[in-house]
């Protein structure tokens, strides 16, 4: 359960620089963080991240750090790809080397 609710975190984590992004593009459109599209993504953003703290925080009551801290590494590999759906961001061919260099890392360490 503690490995899959630390899943859960990595999840908010990359939701949350999507939801920022999203954010970034509303206050180039706006020019104002009081424009309610601007300021409602900043908040989902801002709550998710609150929300994944606060689910991380319980994860390390369970969990040596070091044990789990490995799995924020997905994050590298998970907004990325959420990018090129949500904004038709482009990879290059090193993305893909980085990814699998990123994973072997991760599985190297959990087995640790």
């Amino acid at each position: 359960m503690t490995y899959f609710v630390s899943i859960l975190c990595v999840l908010g984590i990359a939701a949350g620089q999507i939801l920022f992004k999203l954010c970034a593009a509303s206050l180039q459109r706006t020019g104002s963080f009081f424009a309610v599209s601007t300021a409602t993504t900043l908040f989902c953003a801002l709550a998710l991240y609150g929300v994944t703290t606060i689910a991380w925080i319980w994860v390390l009551q369970k969990v040596e750090l070091g044990r789990v801290y490995p799995f924020m590494a997905l994050a590298f590999v998970l907004v990325p790809i959420a990018s090129h759906f949500v904004f038709g961001e482009r990879f290059h061919a090193q993305y893909f080397a980085g990814v699998a260099l990123i994973i072997i890392g991760i599985l190297v360490a959990v087995r640790a």
